[in-house]
């Protein structure tokens, strides 16, 4: 049993007192955040006002306050749709998708859709859809997809760097964690034919898969006009 002259003791004693010190910076963030909105002056625009609440919501989340982060991060996500802001509206679908209310799954179908269809910072796409990976049954097709998806939007989007190396590793890592818990896949030959059997080499033919599983997520309760704005795009 560990007493208060044990390694053991001071280690435990050392990490409760790191996570009371984060989760006090975490509430001064929140209460900085929340002077800040009240002055905002009336002729802050809409997405000026999103921003703070963004990050308001994003401050509750991890605090573990997911019904008082869900209303001010919808809040967020509609101010951000009615601007167009899709990569600021697909980082609000995050974090709600992370408050696990009722409506989260739904916000992490549309982040998917809105990752995909526009091009974004790609660690936001690739962020949304490694939920899908995380929180599917290890042999769900799906998490496949999403894994795909990833690597592709990673090594599609990712400007050259040091980032776009870390993205791209994390992403095929991603793959690679999904083909050896779905098909049992122990070395590179098995991999690839892994690959070629669930067609994640070819991008038109999972990403209309994709599509189904956002489908799945989101239901019936989309928050944007989804065919307006496939109309809107057009061929691009």
């Amino acid at each position: 049993m560990a007493t208060e002259s044990d390694p053991l003791f001071d280690s435990r004693a050392a990490s409760v007192m790191n996570d009371l010190g984060q989760l006090a910076e975490l509430e001064g963030r929140l209460a900085e955040l929340r002077t800040q909105l009240a002055r905002l002056p009336e002729s802050a625009t809409p997405l000026a006002r999103a921003g703070v609440q963004l990050e308001m919501a994003r401050a509750l989340q991890v605090l573990g306050r997911g019904a008082e982060a869900w209303p001010i991060g919808r809040l967020a996500f509609a101010a951000f749709a009615d601007a167009q802001a899709w990569e600021e509206a697909a980082d609000a679908c995050d974090v709600l998708y992370q408050t696990e209310q009722p409506g989260s799954l739904a916000a992490l179908g549309q982040g998917i859709w809105l990752g995909v269809t526009f091009p974004i910072d790609p660690e936001v796409s690739v962020h949304l859809l490694s939920h899908v990976v995380d929180d599917t049954p290890d042999d769900a097709d799906g998490a496949a997809v999403a894994a795909a998806a990833a690597a592709f939007l990673a090594d599609l989007r990712a400007p050259a760097g040091t980032e776009r190396d870390r993205l791209v590793f994390f992403a095929n890592q991603l793959l690679g964690r999904v083909a050896r818990r779905h098909g049992k896949v122990d070395d590179q030959a098995q991999f690839e034919d892994w690959v070629r059997r669930l067609e994640l080499d070819e991008p038109d033919k999972f990403l209309v898969r994709l599509r189904n599983v956002v489908d799945v997520l989101v239901q019936d309760d989309w928050w944007i006009d989804r065919e307006a704005i496939q109309a809107s795009l057009g061929d691009r």
